[in-house]
């Protein structure tokens, strides 16, 4: 999963496999993406790092948070 060795920074490295689960259909549109602990237990990966992948998983327009409850996929990815 994350290349602790790899010089891509591990947030970048989440956010590829968050999109790539969103494109594929792991995570269908309307769904809610796993929460930055769990993601951090699953990735390996602290939470500020989760966090960030994230983040930018919003800010391309994947998926939108609802404070208190959680981010959910807003759609697939355009190709």
């Amino acid at each position: 999963m994350i290349d602790p060795t790899s010089e891509v920074p591990r947030w970048r490295q989440a956010h590829a496999i968050l999109a790539e689960r969103i494109r594929t259909g792991v995570y269908p549109p309307g769904s809610r993406v796993p929460s930055v602990v769990a993601l951090s237990e699953e990735l390996g990966i602290s939470t500020p790092t989760a966090q960030k992948a994230l983040r930018q998983l919003r800010e391309d327009g994947l998926t939108y948070t609802v404070p208190g409850f959680g981010s959910y996929v807003t759609g697939q990815p355009s190709a």
